[in-house]
């Protein structure tokens, strides 16, 4: 097949050296170094799947010939700049994979006639460098949506990646529960720290389990069925609802546990250690702007999105103490 992943940074690019290393012809888009990297000598791969140098092709015009499969790997949050020049494929099924919400809606305003499929992963990536991708935590994917682009998603997954892949029915219930998990994204991204070390934190992981907490208060108020991703599934949300702040953090110590032994930093303090925006209005913002819709209060996460978004300007990392002093009360 002939693969087109838009953003090929830790995520996409990962799925873009995977899908070439199964005999794809891939093209990708990139910014800066990286791209400059990848159109020298390929994208760069070790950790925990193996050690391999893909022979991706950089795209800097969009291709007029066909494509059979559109990975968007982007930002939530760019994912409209960046679909804009790809009009002439719509039509095309497109893969999104993304943390947050928002980019199938991109999607389907951008290539009204291609249909959609949503890749929620488990694996953690970081880019280690221009050009050079590790995996952190070699886990899976569950994938879901639109039956047509599920159709021709699913066999290119399945061959390339090497961990389970998922089906689910409830891709939407799945986004929750990804958004449920990826509350975890934030506090790195203020401290400084891996997601590890921020979950060993008494302090931090209590707000951490605020945060979920909330999360799971505004999806209850928005009617969703919770789905299953990894070993989070309905029930682990039941018991955060039942249980609150205390079960709560039970399961993000059950998280940093299947992390393993590798600091896993999260792709926001990724993305301040590169000088980009990150996807905090996608994660923690869309909860709080749901919550804002639906009469839920979501006081940490509101803390929690300012806090990141100073630290996307410039401001120095904050140590356990000075975070806590800058959140709400409990």
């Amino acid at each position: 097949m002939r693969i087109a992943v838009i953003g090929a940074g830790a995520v996409g690019g990962l799925v873009a050296a995977l899908a070439a290393r199964a005999g794809h012809e891939v093209l990708v888009t990139a910014r800066g170094e990286h791209a400059e990297a990848i159109a020298r000598a390929g994208l760069r791969v070790d950790g925990g799947w193996g050690e391999w140098v893909a022979p991706v092709e950089l795209v800097r015009s969009i291709p007029n010939d066909i494509v059979d499969l559109i990975v968007l790997a982007t930002k939530a949050h760019d994912s409209a700049e960046a679909l804009a020049p790809w009009t002439t494929h719509d039509g095309t099924p497109v893969l999104v994979l993304q943390n947050g919400l928002g980019g199938e809606g991109a999607v389907r305003d951008a290539l009204p006639r291609s249909p959609v499929a949503i890749g929620l992963a488990l694996f953690a990536v970081s880019l280690t460098g221009p050009g050079h991708i590790t995996v952190t935590g070699p886990n899976g994917l569950t994938l879901g949506g639109d039956p047509a682009a599920v159709a021709v998603a699913e066999p290119v997954l399945r061959d390339a990646l090497p961990a389970e892949l998922v089906l689910a029915d409830n891709i939407r219930g799945a986004q929750w529960t990804k958004l449920l998990i990826n509350q975890v994204n934030a506090l790195p991204a203020i401290t400084g720290l891996s997601v590890q070390q921020t979950i060993a934190d008494p302090r931090l992981r209590a707000v951490l389990a605020r945060g979920m907490v909330e999360t799971v208060a505004v999806g209850d108020a928005a009617g969703i069925a919770w789905g299953r991703i990894g070993a989070v599934d309905a029930e682990a949300v039941a018991r955060v609802r039942a249980g609150g702040t205390a079960a709560a953090a039970e399961l993000a110590q059950h998280l940093a546990a299947g992390m393993g032994d590798v600091p896993n930093p999260a792709s926001m303090l990724q993305s301040i250690r590169r000088g980009r925006t990150t996807e905090v209005d996608a994660i923690n913002g869309a909860i709080v702007d749901y919550g804002t819709s639906l009469g839920v209060p979501t006081p940490v996460n509101a803390a929690l999105v300012g806090l990141v978004r100073a630290a996307q300007s410039g401001v120095p990392h904050l140590t356990a103490a000075e975070t806590l002093a800058r959140l709400p009360a409990a």
